[in-house]
């Protein structure tokens, strides 16, 4: 019985994985390598599929480097994080392209943060990198903040893959 329920399991887990491949119509690998490496292919893919992509304004580097400041706001940025009442602030700060990776990010990311949740969202530049306040409306939220802490909120809303999109479009996705 055991061994038939995870057989099972194991068929629905591959299933999808299998449809994707034979949808590609490849017996090799799906995955494209690194994760930005693999970011940019999807993208190429997709306005290679789009025969009303404009190549004239298409900027693969200019998402390059969207991906490379969300490499270094991840991985080496320092993040304190402060309360008084409903308001949470970020202090998020790194040497060098790591401070300027988390100025582009967090300024930019903070009205789409606003949208997708209802909360009030600022971010300011500060001594290596930005202040971000959050103010939020009940207890629960407050404690959703403080549990997802920075990375996570910066997480929140379905934008970036559209985002992404538009990056490599040539269009400027924050105005």
């Amino acid at each position: 019985m055991i061994r038939t329920t995870l057989c099972a399991i194991v068929a629905l887990i591959a299933l999808p994985a299998a449809a994707q491949h034979a949808h590609q119509g490849s017996d090799g690998p799906l995955e494209t390598g690194q994760s930005a490496f693999a970011a940019i292919s999807e993208i190429v893919q997709i306005l290679s599929d789009d025969p009303g992509t404009d190549w004239t304004k298409v900027n693969i580097q200019a998402l390059r480097d969207h991906l490379v400041d969300m490499e270094l706001v991840t991985t080496q940025a320092t993040v304190n994080t402060q309360t008084e009442g409903r308001i949470v602030e970020f202090r998020v700060t790194g040497e060098g392209i790591v401070a300027d990776a988390v100025a582009r990010m967090a300024t930019a990311h903070s009205p789409m943060l606003e949208t997708a949740t209802g909360w009030t969202v600022t971010a300011q530049p500060s001594t290596g990198g930005v202040t971000m306040h959050i103010e939020v409306q009940t207890e629960q939220e407050l404690a959703r903040v403080l549990g997802l802490g920075f990375f996570g909120v910066m997480t929140i809303g379905a934008h970036h893959q559209a985002h992404h999109i538009q990056m490599a479009s040539g269009e400027d996705p924050h105005h």
